[in-house]
């Protein structure tokens, strides 16, 4: 059976999309689309990636009409959420280690929450 390879792109609708582009850009390091063919799109590291639709009514994400969430794997949490709080974004850190590592939370300036994830070595 062929397979996909991975996402591709991550598509989703924003009140200011250009507005939201620059924050992920600064604050998580997602670089923006490119605006020609000739210049590299923003590379993930390989890595674990979950797909994994959830219940309807999970409150998993927040709020009751959010459909999504991006989950972002990262190197150092401790060094991601202390960038962030220092950018004056409010981040709340799960407590709980868990077998597959740790977690934060956080959300964009659209209110779309935002899962930090540093996997367990």
């Amino acid at each position: 059976m062929e397979k996909t390879l991975g996402l591709g792109g991550v598509f989703f609708r924003a009140k200011d999309p250009a507005a939201l582009a620059l924050w992920y850009e600064t604050h998580l390091g997602v670089a923006q689309v490119p605006q020609d063919y000739d210049t590299v799109p923003w590379m993930q590291q390989a890595g674990p990636t979950v797909f994994a639709p959830f219940a309807q009514d999970t409150d998993y994400f927040s709020r009751d009409s959010q459909q999504f969430m991006f989950n972002f794997r990262v190197r150092d949490l401790a060094a991601m959420v202390a960038q962030l709080e220092g950018a004056g974004i409010k981040v709340v850190v799960d407590p709980e280690p868990h077998p597959n590592g740790r977690f934060a939370r956080l959300h964009d300036p659209e209110g779309n929450p935002v899962e930090l994830w540093q996997p367990a070595s």
